[in-house]
């Protein structure tokens, strides 16, 4: 987990922790500015209890220490570490572009191979511009790939997008060591860092979001809202130089 431990050594952790929200789909950390995170709520509650172990309790916890849950093999804590750790970025925004993923990949992947770890919702509308396109899933819906193909998938495609939860779950560097060095490789999801950090292990693109009204954002994640329901954020762009 070099990436985690290059990323926590970058952070400014000068501040408190003043408010954590874990909704069904997504957690929120604010400290100096808010960040989020993935919960992956079908994978943790396959897990041994106690999903996290402090509950009610986490406010107390340094920030430093909050950061490093995302070392935790609990997903939900992990899922903490990985929001406070967003929260703590100090975003350049003259670096980002007003860009979405989804369009990103489209324009990358026409008429090439691509293969995306986890399954969003644009797969349905990128499935008619890639020449081909492999859908890696853990929990694999129809036309998806296992978890077992990466290694026979990840190292044929041309572009490879590979959701930000792969920190949380611990699987990221293992994902990118597999990836053709040729490959145009993108992280995206509210989980994924907007630093340049990621750039250091072969990623070239970063597509994450910037929340810019805590209040809502964090609303809206106790209220069970999904990824595209989450106001009061940008999404941003951060490409490779």
């Amino acid at each position: 987990m070099k990436i985690l431990e290059d990323l926590i050594s970058l952070l400014d952790s000068k501040t408190t922790v003043k408010d954590i929200r874990q909704g069904v789909f997504h957690t929120g950390v604010l400290t100096r500015y808010c960040g989020l995170a993935a919960t992956l709520p079908r994978d943790a509650l396959r897990e041994d209890p106690p999903l996290v172990r402090q509950p009610g309790s986490l406010l107390d916890i340094d920030v430093s220490e909050l950061a490093r849950m995302a070392y935790s093999d609990r997903l939900l804590e992990a899922a903490i570490g990985m929001a406070t750790i967003n929260s703590l970025l100090e975003v350049e925004e003259k670096n980002c572009l007003e860009l979405n993923a989804q369009d990103l990949i489209t324009d990358k992947g026409k008429g090439k191979r691509v293969a995306i770890i986890g399954h969003f919702p644009f797969i349905p509308d990128l499935r008619e511009t890639a020449k081909e396109l492999w859908v890696i899933e853990k929990n694999p819906r129809q036309g998806d790939f296992l978890e077992g193909d990466r290694g026979n998938l990840l190292p044929n495609a041309h572009v490879v997008g590979i959701t930000g939860t792969a920190l949380t779950n611990h699987t990221m560097e293992s994902l990118l060591e597999l990836c053709d060095p040729r490959a145009f490789v993108v992280v995206l999801g509210d989980s994924a860092p907007l630093s340049p950090v990621l750039f250091d292990y072969g990623v070239d693109a970063i597509s994450g979001t910037k929340v810019i009204n805590s209040e809502i954002a964090l609303r809206c994640v106790s209220q069970g809202a999904n990824f595209r329901q989450i106001k009061g954020i940008r999404r941003l762009t951060m490409l490779k130089r």
